[in-house]
């Protein structure tokens, strides 16, 4: 029997996140979901009119195809996949699976080679930028063992988190859009981190259910060169299948110019000399999702934070909101400012707009947890 919330969410996905008509053409791409789940959102699609196309996936699969990837393997994969993704107006990736750490023993020159040739031509410049599209993870026993609860539970948070007020969040979102818009100055402080950069001109964009589910953020990115001081993030990262504890980063004018994480540092260290724009930012971003309180290591989740923020090594998006900075990689990173974590202040143009996670100015307000939950 089909739960009634994934129905919910594939309207919500169509309507709010999409805003499908009968002129759309949509690739529904699947990985580890359930076949009634993948069949809904197809309904929810076909009900608006737009014509479907569908793309089943197994993690399983996936890791072998990275594990023996070749050049001419992954050019054919890109190739095929350019061409559907050219097709398309708009995207929704649905994304499961029991293991966490599925893609973990990967050679570091395979997923090199897969971020330049497929990531970025297929992704970053065609996907992202041309497409309307929403991504979102889908609850399973191994996110539930992520989050440290029982899948029950788990489920229970996931759709609380993905189905919230979006309309409310964004209306609450305005004065910050506006407050970042005529930013030039920010600083951040925190345990170990004491960074300074310019928002001057970039612009930034509201996030709230229109792309990522879930979703909270206000992102914008550093003027290129602009970005000093040194980071010391407080959750872990997975990324390319490896977790990656107390990253931290010496920056001089915009890049990265030392980086560690314990024993992962010679992988970290690898993924930023992927090529040039690696080690400079491609985006910054404010999370402020009621909800989501804790890392569970998965991105999607953790970027969305109440309190945190996340810096991004790599690729920019296309302005506003973007920097022109080019890379096969695109990495946010989340630190929290909560006080149980350690607490923080952000500063913009010399006036303090949050505190240990708490937005102090009068206009930004709405957008704490006590606000939008």
């Amino acid at each position: 029997m089909l739960d009634s919330r994934v129905t919910g969410l594939a309207d919500l996905v169509c309507d709010h996140s999409l805003g499908l008509t009968k002129e759309d053409r949509v690739l529904v791409h699947a990985f580890d979901i359930p076949d009634v789940v993948v069949t809904e959102f197809v309904r929810a699609v076909q009900a608006r009119g737009a014509a479907v196309q569908v793309r089943l996936e197994a993690g399983i699969v996936k890791r072998q195809i990275l594990h023996g990837l070749t050049e001419a393997t992954v050019g054919l994969i890109a190739e095929t996949e350019l061409a559907e993704m050219e097709r398309m107006t708009a995207y929704v990736a649905l994304r499961g699976g029991d293991n966490y750490a599925q893609q973990a023993g990967i050679p570091g020159e395979n997923t090199t080679l897969w971020s330049k040739k497929y990531t970025k031509p297929v992704v970053l410049e065609t996907r992202v930028p041309k497409t309307k599209w929403a991504v979102m993870r889908w609850p399973s026993h191994g996110m539930s063992q992520q989050a440290s609860m029982s899948t029950p539970d788990f489920e229970d948070f996931f759709f609380r988190v993905c189905v919230m007020d979006y309309p409310r969040m964004s209306k609450a979102c305005v004065p910050l859009k506006e407050l970042m818009d005529r930013t030039d100055q920010v600083r951040i402080l925190a345990p170990d981190t004491d960074l300074s950069f310019s928002i001057k001109g970039i612009g930034s964009v509201a996030c709230c259910g229109e792309a990522n589910i879930p979703d909270g953020e206000c992102f914008s990115c550093p003027v290129r060169e602009s970005v000093n001081g040194t980071i010391r993030f407080n959750t872990v990262s997975l990324f390319q299948g490896t977790e990656f504890t107390d990253i931290r980063y010496a920056i001089k004018n915009g890049k990265i110019v030392e980086a560690t994480a314990g024993a992962n540092t010679e992988k970290l260290n690898q993924i930023l000399d992927t090529d040039e724009g690696a080690r400079y930012f491609g985006e910054w971003s404010l999370g402020f999702n009621p909800y989501v309180l804790h890392p569970m290591k998965d991105t999607l989740f953790d970027e969305k934070i109440a309190g945190s923020f996340h810096l991004t090594p790599g690729n920019a998006y296309t302005g506003p909101g973007g920097n022109g900075n080019a890379s096969a990689i695109h990495w946010d990173t989340v630190l929290i400012q909560r006080p149980e974590y350690g607490g923080g202040e952000i500063w913009f143009d010399g006036a303090l707009v949050r505190k240990d996670g708490l937005f102090v100015l009068p206009e930004l307000e709405g957008l704490n947890p006590d606000h939008l939950s």
